[in-house]
């Protein structure tokens, strides 16, 4: 009750700063909804962002097995929504032919953190497993802008044959959508394995919290039996069902928040970001971090056929930097571009977080990306500190 009365209180601040002060408008900042949205889309953002930062338990689920106890836990910097330094673990197995398989296809290569007391159904990353990495958390400003994204604009950057010759064979990540049952293109995750954001939160909340719903209502954890999950966690699966008060899910409320969460604006402007966004072009750069993408037809007016300046083609690309592990319609070394809209306020970058700064990410870049890095490698000193301006001006 406490804790729910402070978060009551925290939220009620937070909107006051966000309205309007003096009949102007004030500018959006990162954790801002979109504006122009009612005041029932304002409510539903609300009850997302509470649900966001409440801290789940045992009692109501958590677990057995679970990475973070909140999705704040993974999205809180530098607003609600944003990254942090949690990282996740996955594993697979690379046999003597080359040929990479998750260890357990329920878990999907995820191997959890933490569990419940008293952690008998911990799992753990058996010996037999050769490829190891981690993967940090995506920001999900804007991610509303991204999902209405029609199918068939991101299927037309696709050239997965390379026909153009230009080194770069971007294909979209299939998947079928489990809210809806319908083959769509994947967008979100970093091997695009969720087209829509009501599957990408049931899902996480599933994997990373151990909370289960109608879409997701089987726990996982490796090496674990269904009969053990459910011993070391005795409440009734799906254990995310609607309230009776609203009739709405946890899973709706994270939908809504990811849909309304405004994107982050632009830095300062000036002419040496203008050189440098040139310079971002020449070099090919933009060939997968596409500037600009477009919404399509839609009844909402915060999301009719709006320019959505995230910086990707929301493609699966081999760059070097994958983590050798398949997932969804991900083969193993691919990795969805990431956007790049917000990057002043991501660090460390790449999947795993192995790249402490935007040119040692930069210098990371391999395979189809190897032209843009050699570009990149050979700039003159100005034309470095142009385009390095006008990253961090994103």
């Amino acid at each position: 009750m406490i804790q729910r009365l402070f978060l009551g209180i925290l939220i009620a601040v937070w909107v006051l700063v966000a309205t309007e002060i003096s009949g102007q408008q004030r500018a959006t900042e990162p954790g801002d909804p979109i504006p122009g949205i009612t005041a029932q889309e304002f409510e539903e953002f609300r009850l997302g962002l509470e649900d966001f930062l409440e801290v789940e338990e045992a009692a109501e689920g958590l677990g057995p097995a679970y990475n973070a106890t909140s999705c704040a836990v993974c999205h809180s910097v530098p607003a609600i929504g944003g990254i942090s330094p949690v990282s996740t673990m996955r594993a697979a197995f690379k046999d003597e032919d080359g040929k990479t398989r998750n260890l357990a296809p329920a878990t999907d290569s995820l191997f959890h953190l933490f569990s419940i007391p008293n952690h008998s159904c911990q799992p753990t990353i058996p010996p037999e497993a050769n490829i190891i990495d981690r993967r940090i958390p995506i920001p999900v400003f804007g991610a509303g802008l991204v999902e209405m994204i029609p199918d068939v604009t991101i299927l037309s950057l696709e050239d997965p044959f390379d026909s153009n010759g230009d080194g770069i064979s971007g294909r979209a990540g299939m998947v079928v959508d489990v809210a809806s049952g319908e083959r769509r293109v994947g967008r979100f995750g970093w091997k695009s394995q969720q087209a829509t954001l009501l599957s990408f939160g049931a899902e996480a909340y599933r994997n990373e919290m151990g909370i289960t719903s109608d879409l997701f209502p089987t726990e996982v954890g490796f090496g674990l039996s269904a009969e053990q999950l459910r011993l070391c966690d005795p409440i009734p699966d799906p254990e995310d069902i609607p309230e009776a008060s609203t009739g709405r899910r946890g899973i709706d409320n994270f939908e809504s928040f990811m849909q309304l969460l405004a994107p982050v604006e632009r830095g300062p402007i000036n002419e040496q970001v203008r050189v440098g966004e040139r310079v971002f072009s020449t070099i090919g750069c933009a060939q997968c971090h596409v500037p600009t993408l477009s919404t399509g037809a839609h009844s909402n007016p915060v999301f009719h056929r709006r320019s959505v300046p995230l910086f990707s083609d929301l493609l699966l690309h081999d760059v070097g930097t994958g983590d050798g592990i398949p997932q969804a319609g991900a083969r193993p070394w691919e990795i969805r571009t990431p956007a790049l809209w917000g990057l002043r306020f991501r660090r460390p970058l790449l999947h795993n977080g192995n790249a402490a700064t935007i040119e040692r990410a930069i210098l990371r870049h391999q395979k189809e990306a190897h032209l843009a890095r050699e570009g990149f490698e050979a700039l003159g000193l100005a034309d470095r500190a142009a385009l390095l301006a006008f990253l961090n001006s994103l």
